[in-house]
């Protein structure tokens, strides 16, 4: 808190930012040495604090000043240093940092051949940064090429051991490329990376030099290019953005963001960008562009979706940063030069802080910010606001100790499941072999047999039965309340009456279930097995067993002839299409919120996005449950395979010039 009170934008200190780090330093040196006096009671011995750190900076220009990087320039990458891939634009005055195909395999077709980089062999991954004793080498021998000063971190005993000093803030990297892409697309002034300029240097340069600016006596006319979208097509991507309702607590309003009359989005702050990367804009612009352009953006929200989950499998790393690296090249093949900027280059390296510091969530900006906001709103009294926090967060604290959650009672009633599958086969030794038939005798009966089997139970031996049990045996209340919407765990839903008329969706749930899937009707020889189902909630039914209560949800389940998934791994529901009518109930507790968008690309369908899962104590959602992966599951088991993607997508046919697409004029 008191390190934010000294950054005080134009007039913060800069580099001179190590001389208020002084006291923090000598604090550090002291718990690494040991401070006298501490004491562990369990072994009965003083021993040593070791504290060790890595600083995130969630402002790239900070990361200079703390680190003692230069972060402008040709040698902006704090990462590649020498080896960052730079090129000056001589009409746009600035650098672009382009030519990633020196990464990729020798044998790729993306890659150029061309001599080795520095005397290094050019294959693969990014190169490794420099070690600390490399930095302190060359800093303290006046070679400061990448290096404008010694960060005073290096007076730390350890700070030159460890392979990740200062991480690169993920929230922040993928809010300035979600900018560029949406100023790039809507030609957003500030944010647009295509204007005169940018076209010049793609002529000095003399790659797609068909789409060179064409001055006349009043106007200049630029041709259209492959990141250019019509009228037409931004019209249709503000109103699908226009259109999305997401649940409550997902994001700001969408529909505030947009702006229908000049076909923009204006006031996105960081999350808001967040949710665009991850889920929103490979909908919004799936019927928009050619392909080749608009697969290169989607690849592109699919490595931040892929990078930002909350489990991660350490043996796809490699394929990651391999697909990354290909993925700015394509985005080379069809955007302008001036649209690669520091922040787009920084995304090559973003596997490797994974493979190193573990998942993004641990170490992004989004729960010091959001925290920082609380304690902002516990301050009443302005003269002593340190007081109003500690006193609030006491309190809160206090109230959230005594909250008591109700447990699940399902688990005990499994062991009488079985007892009545047995019961059945039993009694019907006829029907032991139809898996089916037995399983909707089991439906029908088991309630009732339930009830006498606890009751027996209950006069043989009171002990044997819990409360719990005996209240379920019983049945609930008849008069079953009613309610428009419900609060379980954290998460909201609601009835899709109420969806209606509000401007969220939350009545939207997707189910996996352990059944039987049959061939047709006649089949005898089912299979159980996983299988997900998707469902709208239409009542809220809360189940009174008099001791407890349990929420369960009336719905409209969406028959399996109105399931599709793309090529690309969209999973495609025409709500129209409802089915398992006999099947209408099912525990709240079971199901994951989902939420629906309007697919532009085929109309009366919409596409299928999860409510991410913000409880990082319980990642059971994030999860392979049979073949759905529920946090990301639109965007991983499809995604296009980088050796066929000419194929899938097709090529621009040797020009750069979008067919069907206006002109755009300067004046």
């Amino acid at each position: 808190m008191m390190l934010t009170l000294l950054i005080s934008g134009p007039k913060q200190p800069g580099n001179d930012i190590d001389v208020y780090l002084e006291p923090l330093i000598d604090d550090l040196k002291s718990l690494w040495v040991g401070i006298r006096g501490v004491y562990d009671a369990h072994n009965g011995e003083y021993f040593t604090l070791r504290a060790a750190l890595m600083w995130t900076i969630n402002d790239f220009p900070a990361y200079g000043n703390l680190s003692g990087c230069v972060v402008k320039g040709y040698k902006a990458c704090p990462i590649c240093g020498d080896d960052t891939p730079s090129h000056r634009l001589k009409n746009g005055h600035k650098i672009c940092y382009i030519g990633h195909r020196k990464w990729l395999p020798i044998n790729h077709p993306y890659r150029r051949q061309r001599a080795a980089f520095n005397g290094k062999p050019e294959y693969g991954i990014p190169p490794e940064p420099l070690t600390g004793e490399e930095v302190l080498h060359m800093v303290e021998n006046g070679d400061r090429v990448c290096w404008k000063k010694k960060s005073i971190f290096f007076d730390l005993e350890y700070w030159k051991y460890l392979p990740v000093r200062h991480a690169l803030d993920v929230m922040h990297i993928e809010k300035n490329v979600c900018d560029s892409i949406i100023g790039t697309l809507l030609e957003i002034p500030g944010k647009n990376k295509d204007e005169i300029a940018a076209r010049l240097d793609l002529l000095n340069m003399g790659v797609k030099t068909d789409l060179q600016p064409e001055y006349g006596e009043r106007r200049t006319r630029l041709p259209p290019g492959p990141w250019n979208l019509s009228r037409a097509e931004k019209r249709e991507v503000c109103n699908s953005f226009y259109g999305m309702k997401v649940p409550e607590g997902y994001s700001s309003n969408i529909k505030n963001l947009v702006s229908l009359q000049d076909s923009r989005l204006l006031g996105l702050k960081s999350h808001d960008c967040h949710t665009l990367m991850q889920q929103l804009l490979p909908v919004a612009i799936r019927s928009v562009l050619e392909k080749p352009a608009r697969y290169a953006i989607t690849r592109l929200c699919f490595f931040f979706n892929a990078i930002c989950a909350k489990t991660v499998d350490v043996s796809k790393l490699d394929k990651l940063e391999e697909d990354v690296v290909v993925t700015l090249c394509l985005l080379e093949k069809y955007f302008p030069p001036s649209f690669f900027d520091i922040m787009v280059h920084l995304v090559v390296h973003l596997v490797r802080e994974v493979r190193l510091c573990g998942p993004v969530y641990f170490r992004w900006m989004y729960p010091f910010e959001r925290y920082m906001k609380v304690l902002k709103g516990y301050v009443q009294n302005r003269t002593r606001p340190e007081g109003c926090i500690v006193e609030r967060y006491i309190a809160e604290e206090a109230v959230e100790f005594c909250t008591q959650h109700l447990s699940d009672n399902t688990e005990e009633v499994l062991p009488y499941i079985e007892q009545h599958m047995i019961h059945i086969k039993t009694a019907y030794p006829k029907f032991r072999k139809r898996t089916k038939w037995l399983q909707d005798k089991h439906n029908s009966t088991f309630i009732q047999w339930l009830r006498f089997k606890v009751q027996s139970e209950l006069e043989e031996d009171n002990n044997g039965v819990s409360e719990n049990l005996r209240w379920l045996a019983a049945g609930p209340n008849m008069a079953v309340p009613l309610y428009r919407s419900y609060l379980i765990k954290g998460i909201k839903f609601n009835i899709k009456a109420q969806d209606d008329v509000r401007t969220t969706q939350n009545s939207g749930f997707y189910l996996l279930a352990q059944t039987m899937q049959v061939a047709s009707a006649k089949d005898k020889n089912p299979i159980l097995s996983n299988m997900g189902f998707y469902g709208v909630i239409q009542e809220i039914w809360d189940l009174d067993y008099q001791k407890f209560t349990i929420p369960v949800f009336r719905c409209d389940w969406i028959d399996s002839s109105g399931l599709v998934v793309d090529e690309l791994g969209f999973t495609l529901v025409d709500l129209s299409k409802i089915g398992h009518r006999n099947d209408q109930f099912v525990l709240a507790s079971q199901v994951k919120q989902i939420f629906f968008i309007d697919d532009p690309m085929h109309r009366g369908w919409s596409v299928v996005l999860s409510m991410p899962n913000r409880e990082y104590n319980d990642v059971i959602g994030d999860e392979v449950l049979g073949d759905v992966i529920i946090e990301c599951e639109p965007f991983t088991r499809g995604m296009p395979n980088v050796d066929t993607f000419d194929e899938l997508v097709g090529e621009l046919g040797g020009q750069n010039i979008r067919d069907g697409c206006e002109d755009i004029w300067i004046e």
